[in-house]
C-alpha cells in the first residue's frame, strides 16, 4: 500500500505479484479491499494494481465533485501507471469501476492489452435517461450528505439489486459491510455527482472500434446488467461472455473462485495468443539469420 500524489490529490494504490500488469478498478462504495481474493489468485503470475478512486477508502476526498469527472479520472490513472512505469495494463472494472475501465481502454488504447468488464455498462443511450439519473443522483448525494453514511450504507445494501448476497455467510456481510462504511460522506456524495452513470458520456458508438481481446463477465441472477453485457458483447467484434451462475450484480464478492477462474483463464488464453503471435514475427529473423 503506497500513497501517491496525482494532479495535486493523493491516491491509495496497492500493487501485489509479479508479471503483466493488472489495473483493478472497484465499484461505487468500494475500495482497493474490492479485489482481496482475486489478488490472492492471481498474484503469482500477475502484478495486479488496485486504486481507491476519488472519494473513496483512503484516497482524497476534494468538495469539488467537477474533480471527479471521467476527463479528470482518465488524467489521474494514466498519471498513475507512468508513476508506476507501466506502459501496458490489463483493465479489470466492476459496475461503476467497469465504466471508468471501459473509458479508460477506449482513450488510452496504445496502453490496453485487454478490457475486462464485470457488472459494467457502456453508460445511457438517451438524454431523457441521462437526465433522469442526473437528477436522481444528486438528489441521492444531497441525502447521503444529511443521513451520513452508516445510514446510506444500510440503505444501500439493502438495495435489491445486491439481493442475491442476503444468503452469503453473515461474516463475509459483515466484512463487506465494514469496508463501506471506510467511505466518506462527501466522498461518495461527490463521486456521484462527478462520475455517476447520467453524467458520464456514453460510448455505446465506440464499441464496434475495439480491437483488443474483452471479456464481459455477468451473474446469471443479475437481469439487467446480464443483458446489457449480452448487447456489448453483441457490439464488439471477438469479445468473450462469460455468465457465473447463482451470482447476483457482484460475482467476485459472492463467487471469488468461479470469477477468479473465469478471468485467470482469459488472460492466460490472451497472453498465450500475445506470446504465438510475437514468436510468428521472430522466427523468419532467427531463419535468416542462420541462413546466413
Amino acid at each position: 500500500m503506497v500513497k501517491i500524489q496525482i494532479n495535486g490529490l493523493s491516491f491509495n494504490i496497492e500493487s501485489t505479484g509479479n508479471g503483466p500488469a493488472i489495473v483493478a478498478l472497484h465499484g461505487f462504495t468500494g475500495s482497493t479491499k474490492t479485489w482481496d481474493e482475486f489478488v490472492i489468485g492471481a498474484k503469482d503470475r500477475y502484478t495486479v494494481i488496485t486504486i481507491d478512486l476519488l472519494g473513496h477508502g483512503q484516497s482524497d476526498s476534494p468538495t469539488n465533485s467537477a474533480r471527479y469527472d471521467i476527463s479528470n479520472c482518465i488524467n489521474d490513472v494514466k498519471a498513475i501507471l507512468t508513476n508506476l512505469h507501466v506502459e501496458r495494463t490489463n483493465w479489470l472494472g466492476y459496475s461503476m469501476g467497469g465504466r471508468v475501465a471501459l473509458a479508460l481502454a477506449l482513450a488510452l488504447p496504445e496502453r490496453t492489452a485487454s478490457l475486462m468488464l464485470e457488472s459494467a455498462s457502456p453508460g445511457l443511450s438517451t438524454l431523457k435517461e441521462r437526465s433522469d439519473r442526473i437528477q436522481q443522483d444528486s438528489e441521492l448525494a444531497d441525502w447521503i450528505i444529511e443521513v451520513g453514511i452508516k445510514d446510506f450504507v444500510q440503505y444501500w445494501e439493502n438495495l435489491p439489486l445486491f439481493s442475491s448476497q442476503n444468503s452469503l455467510p453473515a461474516s463475509q456481510q459483515k466484512a463487506h459491510r465494514a469496508q463501506r462504511l471506510t467511505n466518506s460522506s462527501v466522498g461518495l456524495a461527490n463521486s456521484l455527482r462527478g462520475i455517476g452513470t447520467g453524467i458520464q458520456p456514453p460510448v455505446h458508438q465506440q464499441l464496434d472500434k475495439i480491437n483488443f481481446p474483452t471479456l464481459m463477465i455477468c451473474g446469471n441472477l443479475d437481469l439487467k446488467f446480464n443483458r446489457i453485457a449480452q448487447e456489448m458483447h453483441n457490439s464488439i467484434q471477438g469479445s468473450q461472455f462469460q455468465e457465473i451462475r447463482n451470482a447476483g450484480h457482484a460475482p467476485h464478492f459472492e463467487k471469488p473462485y468461479e470469477f477468479n477462474q473465469c478471468v485467470l483463464e482469459f488472460l492466460n488464453s490472451t497472453n498465450e495468443i500475445h506470446n504465438r503471435a510475437s514468436a510468428s514475427t521472430v522466427d523468419p529473423l532467427i531463419s535468416n539469420l542462420w541462413s546466413r
